[in-house]
């Protein structure tokens, strides 16, 4: 499957097109994503807001099943890391984990070894919707928050659509699928 191929169906599957999603990262955006949410630490702070609701959602245990591999405070720092590289920061996430390829961090390589559906792309994006909408730096700036929400929500269905076509060599989260469940 091509990667044009892949962006239709995460767009398919997501509502928001590969063009939409890059609007929260855009070299255009003035001022840039990093800035209107704090710096580092307002990333920090985005993630902190996500995994607190992530491990507290009682109301669906299949869905903190998927975190199991990781502590809170470790999912905090990879999530932050990541964020911080993907919108223009440092390359935290890459010094820690390593896995960049000439197209960027390998997101997608990251999570194949989790059998993540739809279903759990959908709570992921539950989340993540809450704590933008919590994350005080933002509250009051919609174009923010439109744009993030709609990276986010494509990105989580873009794993959903790539897992599918990975090879053993292109995992960088482990090297065994997960061929239990689909969360």
């Amino acid at each position: 499957m091509s990667k044009h191929d892949l962006r239709a169906a995460a767009a398919k599957l997501s509502g928001v097109t590969y063009e939409e999603s890059l609007l929260a990262s855009s070299t255009e955006l003035n001022p840039s994503m990093l800035e209107r949410i704090g710096g580092p630490s307002g990333f920090h702070t985005l993630s902190t807001l996500f995994y607190n609701r992530v491990f507290a959602d009682a109301s669906h245990p299949w869905f903190l099943g998927i975190f199991a591999s990781s502590t809170k405070d470790e999912a905090i720092d990879n999530q932050y890391r990541f964020l911080v590289q993907t919108f223009g920061g440092e390359e935290l996430y890459t010094l820690k984990k390593g896995g960049k390829s000439k197209y960027g961090v390998r997101l997608v390589g990251r999570h194949a070894n989790y059998s993540i559906g739809p279903r759990a792309a959908e709570r992921w994006v539950e989340h993540m919707n809450l704590a933008i909408d919590e994350h005080e730096a933002l509250i009051h700036d919609e174009d923010a928050k439109r744009y993030l929400k709609m990276y986010f929500r494509y990105t989580a269905f873009y794993i959903v659509v790539a897992k599918e076509y990975m090879r053993d060599d292109q995992l960088s989260g482990g090297h065994q699928m997960d061929s239990g469940r689909v969360w």
